[in-house]
C-alpha cells in the first residue's frame, strides 16, 4: 500500500515496493483551499493511472509550525531543508524557499515529503508530483526537486471590453452586462480559463475596465450611480464571487484594474457632467463619488486587488495624479478597510501609463505601504527584448523604489491576428525583463484579438469561433515557463518545445522541431519590422495591414512615435535617416531598414521551408491555421521589404532629382502590391478582420471608423490605387518639367464670435506678436496662414491653467493649433510645451480629428522650437476648445469645409524635409 501525507506544509507518499494499486492521502483535519484543490487534482492523476486512492484525515500541525516552511517543530527546521534541497548552501536555501516555494523528496525508506513555504507553495507541489506522474505513467521511485518561481506576480489580463463604442459612451465605458459581455457569467468559461493558468503556474488575474464600480456597487449617497438594473446587479455578484473564489483556490489573486477620471453615465447625466473628459481637474463632487465606490468595492470584496492607472482619462503628469492617488484612492481604500475592522492592507498596483509614476510613489508610500507599479514592457507591441534609454530607465527608477516592477506585454497589435509562439523571443524578453528593466512580475495580455475576448480573429468553417487560450495556448505557456524560471539551457528548451509540439501535433520529435523552427523563425518578422519601419508601438498601428508610402517617407506627419525607435529597439536607423547618411556618405550604425528586410526575408523563407510539407496526425485542423499562418508571415516580409526599398529609392530622390530613381521605386511597389494580392487571398477565408479594436482610434494604415479597413480585402484597392497614382505622377513629372506651380492661397477667416473677456485677434504677419503678454515674433510662416486671424493666448496662463477658448458659430468650423516641438529625450518632462496629442497616452486624443499633422513646420517664432499645425473640427453652435496645460499657438478659425493641405512648409532647408508625398496623393 502506499501511503501520501499532506500534514501542514508536508505531504508524504509512502511507497511500497512493486505495488502501486492502492493509495491513501493523509491530511490535516484544517486545510487551506488552495491545498484542497492541489490533492484533489493529484488525486484524481493517481486514479487515471490506475491507482485506487482514499483520503485520510488526520489532525493538523500547530498554525505557528504551519508558518514556518515545513510545518514540522521548529528544531528541525534546518533539518528538513537539508532533507528537501540537500547538497546547497544556507543562503541558496533561503533563497529557494520564497513566497509560493515548494520541495518534493523522496527519503531512503521510500518516503516522498511534498512541502511548501504557504498554501499556494503546497499547491505547486502536488500540481508538480501530479505532472511527474502524467509524464512518467506512474508515481516516480526517486524524486528529489526544490523550486520557487523567479518572478512575484505572473498574470494574465483580460478585458471587460469591446472591439467598438457601446452607443452613447465613449472609449473604456462598458458596464458588465450579459447583453454585452454574455462569456462574463460562463461559469464553464471561466473554469477553463483559470484551470489553464494554474496548469501555468500564473498567480494573478487582471480584469480591465474603465469604471467597474457602478456595475459592482451600491452607494447610500449616489444611489442613482449604478450602471445595470437589479437582476444584472445580482448576476454580477454572484458571478463575481464565483470567479473570486475559484481563482483563490487556484492561487490566483483576481485584480481589477480601473481608469481615472471616469464617472458612471447615470451619475453624469445626474450632475449635467461629462463621464470623462482629460481636461478636467479634480471636483469635490467626483473626488467624493470615487472615494466612496472603492471604499463600498474593497467592503465588498476585500480578497480582490485593484490596478489604477492615472492617465489618459485625466492628465496625466502634474499635480493631479499625485492628488487622485494620494487623497482620493488610497483613503477609498483605507474608508474600505476600516468599515471592515481590517488593519492589513491589499495591494494597489499603480499603473506607469501616462503618469509620473516615481513622484507618484515617493508621495504614496508613506501613506500606504503594500504597492506595486507596472509599466509597459515594449509599448503596445512586441519588438524588443532589452530595451534601452529612458524608457529602460523609468522602470529601473520603479524597481528600485522597494515595491515590486511588474512588465506588462501589452496589447500586442504588431502580432495580431496571427499565431506567435517564439519561446526563444518569449524567454529573451523575460530576461531582459530582469537584468534591463528590474522587473519581478509579469502582466501579459492575450496575443491577440485583445478587444474581441474570448474569441480569437480566426474564420472557421460554419461560423464557430475559437477560444483564444485554446489557440495560442504556446503564447501563456512560454511566458509562464519562463516567468517561473527564465535562464533555462538552450538546447534543452529546443528538446522541451520540439516535444510539447510533437505530443501536441502527433508527430516525431524532429518533425516537433520543424515546427518550432517554423515558430521562431516568423516570431522575428513582426518585431523587426515595427522596430524599423512603424510610426507607433500603440496600437492605433495594425501592422499586418501594411504601411502607405506616405507613412514610410514622412512618418512625422502621421504622429511619429519617436520611443519606438530610441527605446523599443536596438540602436539602427529610420529610412529617413539611411537615405539621409547613404547620399552623404555617411557611416551607417546598427540595424539598418537594408539589414532588416534580408533578415525578414531570410526569417520568413526558413519558417515556410521548415513547415510547408510537414504532415501530422492529431489537431489536423489547427496545423492547417499555423501552416497557413506562417504563409502569411511570408507574404507580410516580402510585402514590406519590397515596399521599403521603393521608399528608399523614393527618399533619395529627394536629393538626387533624377526620375530613373522613381522608375525603380515604381517597379518594387509594384511586386509589392502583387506580394499584397497574395496576402490578401490567404487571409480572406481565413480571417474575419486583422485588427479586434475597430474605431477610429485605428489610424494606420488607415482610419477605422465603424469598423472599416480591418481586413486585407480593403486595403488591398488602397495599394493598388497609391500605385496608379505614383505612375500617373511619374507621367505628370516626365510630361510637366519645367511648368510653373501654381499659387498657394491663404485661408479664408471663418466668422465667430469669442466668448471670453480678454481675448483678442491678431493677423499673422511677419514680426507679428503672437502671445498676449511676451514680446515673441513671428519670423515666417506658411504661406496659407497669410492674415489669418490669430487669437493671441496668454503664455503664462496656458502654463498654469491650460487653454479654454469658447465660441459661437453658424457653420461647421476647423480650429488651427500649432504645437512647438522641442528636441528632448524620450520621457523627459516638459513642464513648458503643451504636448502633440498622441493617442498612445491619451484615448481621446482624436475627439476632434486632431491627432494627424497637417502643416509641419508651420510657424516659426524667434526663439521658440518648429511648430506643427493640427485641426480641430466643431460642428456649428456653441463650443468650447479646452487643451491641457502647456504653451500652444491658436492660429484662427476657418470654414468646416476648408481643405488643409498635408505637407511640410519647408521652412528648414535641409533636402531631408522636403516633402514627396503628393506623389502618392
Amino acid at each position: 500500500m502506499l501511503m501520501l501525507i499532506i500534514a501542514g506544509s508536508t505531504c508524504q507518499l509512502l511507497l511500497a515496493q512493486g505495488k502501486k494499486e492502492n493509495i491513501i492521502i493523509d491530511v490535516p483535519l484544517i486545510v487551506n483551499s488552495r491545498i484542497s484543490f492541489g490533492v484533489e487534482k493529484l488525486q484524481k492523476t493517481l486514479v487515471l493511472h490506475g491507482y485506487n486512492v482514499s483520503i485520510k484525515q488526520r489532525p493538523a500541525l500547530s498554525n505557528k509550525n504551519r508558518t514556518i516552511i515545513i510545518g514540522d517543530v521548529v528544531k528541525d527546521l534546518d533539518e528538513r531543508l537539508k532533507n528537501y534541497a540537500p547538497g546547497i548552501t544556507q543562503s541558496e536555501r533561503n533563497k529557494i524557499f520564497g513566497k509560493e516555494s515548494f520541495s518534493i523528496h523522496s527519503s531512503t525508506g521510500g518516503n516522498i515529503d511534498v512541502g511548501g513555504v504557504d498554501a499556494t507553495g503546497i499547491l505547486y507541489g502536488c500540481l508538480e508530483l501530479a505532472d511527474r506522474v502524467m509524464m512518467l505513467g506512474k508515481l516516480p521511485q526517486k524524486i528529489d526537486v526544490a523550486d520557487a518561481p523567479e518572478m512575484v506576480l505572473r498574470g494574465q489580463c483580460i478585458g471587460i471590453q469591446k472591439s467598438t463604442y457601446l452607443p452613447g459612451r465613449n472609449v473604456y465605458e462598458y458596464p458588465y452586462t450579459p447583453e454585452t459581455f454574455p462569456w462574463f457569467y460562463d461559469k464553464k468559461l471561466w473554469l477553463q480559463v483559470l484551470d489553464s493558468m494554474v496548469d501555468n503556474r500564473m498567480n494573478s488575474l487582471y480584469l480591465w475596465n474603465g469604471h467597474p464600480f457602478a456595475s459592482l456597487v451600491k452607494l447610500k449617497d449616489y444611489p442613482y450611480a449604478v450602471e445595470v438594473d437589479d437582476a444584472t446587479f445580482k448576476k454580477n455578484e454572484e458571478i463575481y464571487k464565483f470567479l473570486t473564489t475559484e481563482a483563490d483556490k487556484r492561487g490566483i489573486w483576481v485584480i481589477q484594474m480601473f481608469y481615472n477620471i471616469i464617472v458612471s453615465k447615470p451619475f453624469a447625466e445626474h450632475h449635467n457632467i461629462k463621464t470623462q473628459e482629460r481636461e478636467r481637474h479634480i471636483t469635490p463632487l467626483i473626488a467624493d463619488y470615487t472615494r466612496k465606490s472603492i471604499a463600498a468595492f474593497v467592503e465588498k470584496y476585500p480578497n480582490v486587488g485593484l490596478m489604477v492607472c492615472l492617465g489618459e482619462a485625466m492628465e496625466g503628469v502634474g499635480k493631479d495624479d499625485i492628488e487622485w492617488f494620494t487623497k482620493t484612492i488610497i483613503p477609498g481604500v483605507q474608508d474600505g478597510l476600516k468599515a471592515l475592522g481590517k488593519t492589513e492592507e491589499p495591494p494597489i498596483v499603480l499603473r506607469a501609463h501616462d503618469t509620473d509614476a516615481p513622484s507618484v510613489m515617493e508621495a504614496a508610500l508613506p501613506l500606504y505601504k503594500n504597492l506595486y507599479t507596472e509599466a509597459k514592457f515594449n509599448g503596445e507591441a512586441l519588438t524588443y527584448a532589452r530595451p534601452r534609454g529612458e524608457w529602460a530607465k523609468l522602470h529601473q527608477t520603479l524597481s528600485k523604489l522597494g515595491s515590486v516592477q511588474i512588465e506588462n506585454v501589452h496589447i500586442l497589435a504588431n502580432l495580431e491576428p496571427f499565431r506567435y509562439g517564439s519561446p526563444d523571443f518569449i524567454q529573451q524578453s523575460v530576461i531582459g525583463m530582469h537584468e534591463v528593466m528590474g522587473g519581478n512580475g509579469l502582466h501579459l495580455y492575450p496575443q491577440a484579438s485583445y478587444w474581441d475576448w474570448p474569441y480569437s480573429a480566426d474564420s472557421v468553417a460554419g461560423g464557430k469561433r475559437l477560444l483564444q487560450i485554446e489557440r495560442d495556448w504556446i503564447w501563456y505557456k512560454a511566458w509562464s515557463r519562463y516567468a517561473w524560471k527564465a535562464k533555462r539551457n538552450r538546447d534543452d528548451e529546443i528538446k522541451y518545445w520540439s516535444k510539447q509540439l510533437a505530443d501536441k501535433f502527433g508527430c516525431s520529435i524532429a518533425d516537433g522541431r520543424k515546427i518550432l523552427t517554423a515558430y521562431e523563425e516568423s516570431g522575428e518578422i513582426a518585431p523587426k519590422l515595427l522596430r524599423r519601419f512603424g510610426i507607433t508601438d500603440g496600437n492605433r498601428q495594425t501592422l499586418t495591414l501594411g504601411m502607405l508610402m506616405t507613412q514610410l517617407i514622412n512618418p512625422y506627419r502621421y504622429g511619429l512615435f519617436t520611443l519606438l525607435y530610441d527605446a523599443e529597439a536596438p540602436e539602427g536607423e529610420m529610412l529617413l535617416d539611411y537615405a539621409d547618411k547613404e547620399w552623404k556618405g555617411v557611416k551607417h550604425v546598427g540595424e539598418t531598414p537594408v539589414h532588416v528586410n534580408e533578415d525578414v526575408k531570410q526569417h520568413a523563407l526558413k519558417a515556410l521551408e521548415a513547415i510547408k510539407t510537414l504532415s501530422v496526425k492529431k489537431n489536423k485542423d489547427e496545423f492547417e491555421r499555423i501552416r497557413n499562418d506562417v504563409r502569411s508571415y511570408y507574404a507580410m516580409a516580402f510585402h514590406f521589404a519590397y515596399k521599403t526599398e521603393a521608399a528608399l529609392l523614393v527618399l533619395r530622390y529627394k536629393y538626387s532629382n533624377e526620375l530613373k530613381d522613381l522608375e525603380d521605386a515604381e517597379q518594387l511597389l509594384d511586386l509589392s502590391v502583387t506580394v499584397f494580392m497574395d496576402l490578401t487571398k490567404i487571409t480572406t477565408a481565413s480571417y474575419l478582420y486583422a485588427n479586434s479594436m475597430q474605431t477610429s482610434q485605428r489610424k494606420i494604415p488607415m482610419r477605422g471608423v465603424d469598423g472599416t479597413y480591418k481586413h486585407w480585402n480593403e486595403m488591398l484597392p488602397v495599394f493598388e490605387k497609391e500605385l496608379s497614382t505614383f505612375r500617373h505622377k511619374i507621367d505628370s513629372l516626365k510630361n510637366n518639367a519645367g511648368k510653373v506651380v501654381a499659387d498657394v492661397k491663404p485661408f479664408t477667416n471663418a466668422e465667430v464670435q469669442l466668448h471670453a473677456a480678454n481675448v483678442y485677434t491678431a493677423a499673422i504677419e511677419k514680426n507679428g506678436n503672437i502671445f498676449a503678454d511676451t514680446n515673441l515674433v513671428i519670423t515666417s510662416f506658411a504661406k496659407e496662414l497669410q492674415g489669418l486671424k490669430a487669437v493671441k493666448v496668454r503664455y503664462n496662463q496656458q502654463l498654469t491653467n491650460g487653454t479654454y477658448i469658447g465660441f459661437a458659430s453658424k457653420k461647421p468650423v476647423k480650429i488651427l493649433v500649432g504645437f512647438f516641438k522641442p528636441q528632448k529625450a524620450a520621457f523627459t518632462k516638459d513642464t513648458i510645451y503643451l504636448k502633440e496629442p498622441q493617442l498612445e497616452t491619451n484615448a481621446s486624443a482624436d475627439d476632434y480629428g486632431q491627432a494627424e499633422i497637417k502643416i509641419s513646420n508651420a510657424i516659426a517664432i524667434e526663439g521658440m522650437p518648429p511648430v506643427s499645425l493640427h485641426t480641430y473640427n466643431f460642428k456649428a453652435g456653441w463650443n468650447v476648445l479646452k487643451l491641457e496645460r502647456g504653451v500652444c499657438l491658436i492660429l484662427g478659425f476657418v470654414d468646416g469645409n476648408t481643405i488643409v493641405p498635408v505637407y511640410d512648409a519647408g521652412l528648414m532647408s535641409d533636402s531631408k524635409n522636403k516633402n514627396l508625398d503628393w506623389l502618392f496623393e
